[in-house]
């Protein structure tokens, strides 16, 4: 049996590999969602979406955005522990929390996560050193801090509200009441198995080593996580509509259920995704209704993050390519000697600051 099943993984790893079975299912994903969200459009009136849409009072609006730019300064902190962990501390926190912000947003928009926002991170961190190898390592650590909060919050919120999944997955309720006990139980043995010795908990060979975090740090680990969750389902919580009315937990599950479905297609901005996930797991609610509170939290959440991180890159790319070479021929312009003045005073000169050499050419 042992011989079989080893040649069956073998055989497995040659000819179909786990890259092209998480693409194909990020494809069959992306078009049961583009084909439920056809049929769920059908018949929806543009009028009474537009009349729904002014219907959002404008401070819930407002509020959100507040939980929005919340739970993107908590994200910041998924690279800082990230970097903290595999010992990279001379990395300030402003670079941290640049490299967070801007790879989400612009990854997660324009879709393939892993590829996108590895490439803007190693941008950023190869200034400071790192190598891909290093980045590889952060991309994990900041993976696992995500996906460990999305379990945890899950876990606890299908076992109190198991309802709540049944909408989405067609389960009945004590199904995802033992679903849940399984992942919040899961957790639980991670603990234990990261408390057994550090020796367990270094991942990786072959140079690419990585040591997780211990069971404390792991617990704050989940708590960034957690605040993350709890900041984009607040937002969504008060964008809802007033009726039928539905208690935050419930919706926290929807919530996280539809982003998790988004992430797995790898769909640029999980459009389409996500929306028919919350679309098919809340019914009763009105979809011109449901629809006018996506596209409001799409425009805080997605789109207004991802011009801001577009500009930021943008900007920076311009600084580093343009402006500061300019600044260098510059400098070394100053620096020549002129006609009658010996090299080594050109080179005293091209040390001063700007300014001073202003005033001495001023004088003169």
């Amino acid at each position: 049996m042992y011989r079989l099943l080893t040649t069956l993984g073998r055989g497995f790893k040659e000819r179909i590999g786990w890259k092209r079975l998480g693409i194909a299912a990020s494809l069959v994903i992306i078009a049961f969602a583009i084909t439920t969200l056809i049929r769920t459009l059908k018949g929806i009136d543009t009028g009474v979406m537009l009349v729904a849409l002014t219907e959002i009072p404008p401070h819930h609006i407002a509020l959100a955005a507040m939980c929005v730019i919340g739970a993107f300064c908590t994200l910041t902190f998924y690279d800082f522990f990230a970097l903290r962990t595999v010992g990279k501390k001379h990395v300030p926190y402003r670079i941290a929390a640049l490299s967070s912000f801007t790879s989400y947003s612009i990854g997660h928009n324009i879709g393939a996560t892993v590829f996108t926002g590895g490439a803007i991170r190693f941008r950023i961190y190869s200034d400071y050193g790192l190598s891909a190898v290093d980045v590889a390592k952060i991309c994990f650590l900041s993976g696992l801090t995500f996906w460990l909060g999305n379990a945890f919050v899950l876990g606890i919120g299908m076992a109190w509200h198991p309802w709540a999944a049944s909408a989405m997955d067609q389960l009945p309720p004590a199904i995802n009441r033992l679903i849940a006990v399984g992942v919040v139980s899961a957790i639980v043995a991670y603990f234990v198995w990261l408390g057994l010795g550090e020796e367990r908990r270094e991942l990786g060979q072959n140079g690419w080593k990585v040591r997780l975090p211990s069971a404390p740090l792991t617990l704050v680990q989940i708590l960034i996580g957690v605040l993350d969750l709890g900041f984009c389902a607040l937002a969504m919580y008060l964008l809802m509509p007033a009726q039928p009315g539905i208690d935050f937990i419930s919706l926290a599950v929807v919530f996280i259920l539809a982003t998790l479905l988004g992430f797995a297609s790898h769909a640029p901005g999980s459009i389409g995704v996500f929306d028919v996930a919350m679309l098919v797991a809340l019914p009763q609610f009105g979809r011109e209704q449901l629809l006018a509170t996506l596209v409001v939290f799409r425009i805080l959440y997605f789109m207004i993050p991802f011009g801001i991180a577009i500009s930021i890159m943008g900007t920076r790319e311009l600084w580093l390519n343009v402006v500061l070479p300019w600044q260098e021929r510059r400098r070394l312009s100053e620096a020549s000697p002129a006609p009658g003045e010996e090299p080594e005073v050109a080179e005293v000169k091209a040390t001063l600051p700007f300014a001073q050499r202003s005033r001495r050419r001023s004088r003169q």
